[in-house]
């Protein structure tokens, strides 16, 4: 165990990976997650977008459990100051793919910390620039076959198979798969949720 909670701690996110990260570290929490408006306001900046989306799920959570410190999370592939979400189908995630091939884009990940109890409320966003291969229609295809690309924003797991697309990355990789550790590491430290 590396870390140990001391406070109540809920994951607000269904998310098997983000679980998987906190499992990793140790941690006691419980997931608990609510269903929310994820469409983005018009001319809305992608990283005001996902920390609001994070602040918004934390939010809802912390109405019912007033007491627990609830971390929430939400990442967004980004191209330019478009946000690409989940692939609404087969032929999206091909799209989205095919626009990323042979380009940088960036991932951002909101994330926010509140305790309605004790009144706090930290959020802040995670950025990484993700370079990706040159690949034709038929590697996109053959990718998306595979199923991995219709629950990921951007249409790519990078923990999964869709690792191959990836040329090279600069800043935190567990903030592509979902969840910048080193900085929630850092905040719920702070804030006294957990310890060494």
């Amino acid at each position: 165990m590396i870390y140990s909670t001391v406070k109540p701690l809920i994951l607000a996110s269904n998310s098997p990976r983000r679980k998987d990260f906190l499992n990793d570290l140790g941690l006691e929490f419980t997931q608990y997650a609510e269903e929310i408006d994820e469409t983005p306001y018009i001319n809305e900046n992608p990283a005001a977008y996902v920390e609001r989306m994070a602040r918004e799920k934390a939010l809802i959570v912390s109405r019912n459990y007033p007491e627990s410190y609830v971390l929430a999370a939400d990442t967004a592939v980004c191209l330019q100051d478009t946000i690409l979400g989940k692939p609404l189908d087969a032929e999206d995630a091909v799209r989205m793919l095919l626009a990323l091939a042979g380009r940088d884009h960036v991932v951002r990940s909101g994330i926010c910390l509140t305790c309605r109890d004790e009144k706090k409320e930290i959020t802040c966003s995670v950025a990484t620039v993700v370079s990706f291969a040159p690949f034709n229609e038929a590697v996109a295809r053959g990718y998306v076959a595979q199923g991995e690309s219709l629950d990921k924003a951007g249409a790519y797991g990078i923990q999964g198979s869709g690792a191959f697309l990836v040329q090279k990355i600069e800043g935190s990789y567990t903030n592509v798969v979902g969840l910048p550790l080193a900085e929630v590491v850092t905040i719920l430290l702070q804030e006294g949720v957990i310890f060494t």
